[in-house]
């Protein structure tokens, strides 16, 4: 063949197709259309992945039922992290309906919301618990859950942790010790999946306008401070949060594992 020729010829790359295609993935912790959740949902969908959306309860339901409307043949379910059983009875379904699971999203996260306003200190036992077990303990469930489903083809589990888990954020008190239990988790399970070409990592995003984040003591000041000290002198935007999932769920991101990804206007960088 002439080298001319085989210069000319279409090289098959990456973007040439879509990076998910037929890829099967879970995404846990899509409340509403402003969640982190949503918008990375809507990133794994455009690039091809075939969707599993949960939601924890009857006032969610509806919500989310509307939103995976939008996506192409999507699997919804209920499932709340606290509760062992439908944690299983979600993978089961997964399993019948998909045969395979390619990612898993946990987008999951709480706190009571008096344990994120003034003192550390009075943070009570019972909140405590409540945050490190839906926050944290909630990703080891899930991949307990996943695992068996990526096993023979590898897959990537993503989570969502904030800086906060690192350095002192007014306000964010017992969330940050279960960000911090989050991130600590990722490395053991990045560890022991490995071998079954299973991938752990986390984004850590700024600061992002969603309801949740509204239940933060001082948000608002957390997001004028960030703009104005973040090297990009902008926040976040929940698009950013998709995409970055996208990577960690393709084979872009396929040598990556127990990494923290930030995602922050490069904020993180800065000491003030």
């Amino acid at each position: 063949m002439n080298p001319i020729d085989e210069m000319e010829r279409p090289v098959e790359t990456a973007t040439a197709m879509p990076l998910l295609k037929d890829k099967k993935i879970a995404v846990f912790g899509v409340a509403n259309k402003w969640s982190l959740a949503w918008a990375i949902t809507q990133s794994l969908s455009r690039a091809g992945a075939q969707i599993a959306l949960t939601f924890i309860d009857d006032r969610t339901q509806d919500k989310v039922r509307a939103l995976a409307e939008t996506l192409q043949n999507p699997l919804v379910l209920p499932c709340d992290v606290t509760q062992d059983a439908q944690v299983d009875a979600a993978f089961d379904e997964i399993k019948r309906e998909f045969g395979r699971l390619d990612g898993l999203i946990h987008a999951v996260a709480f706190a009571k919301k008096e344990e994120l306003d003034g003192s550390f200190l009075k943070t009570s036992r019972e909140g405590f618990r409540i945050a490190l077990d839906v926050s944290a303990y909630s990703l080891i469930a899930l991949a307990r859950g996943a695992a068996p489903l990526m096993q023979g083809h590898g897959g990537s589990i993503v989570a969502l942790t904030y800086h906060g888990s690192r350095q002192v954020i007014p306000n964010y008190n017992v969330m940050g010790v279960a960000k911090a239990a989050l991130e600590s988790s990722i490395l053991y399970l990045a560890a022991e999946l490995g071998p079954q070409n299973i991938r752990v990592n986390a984004i850590s995003a700024g600061p992002v306008n969603t309801m949740a984040a509204r239940g933060i003591g001082g948000f608002q000041e957390l997001v004028r401070h960030v703009a104005a000290k973040a090297p990009l002198r902008r926040n976040t935007e929940a698009a950013e949060v998709g995409d970055a999932a996208l990577y960690l769920c393709s084979p872009l991101s396929r040598g990556t594992t127990g990494e923290i990804l930030y995602v922050d206007s490069g904020y993180r960088i800065v000491g003030a």
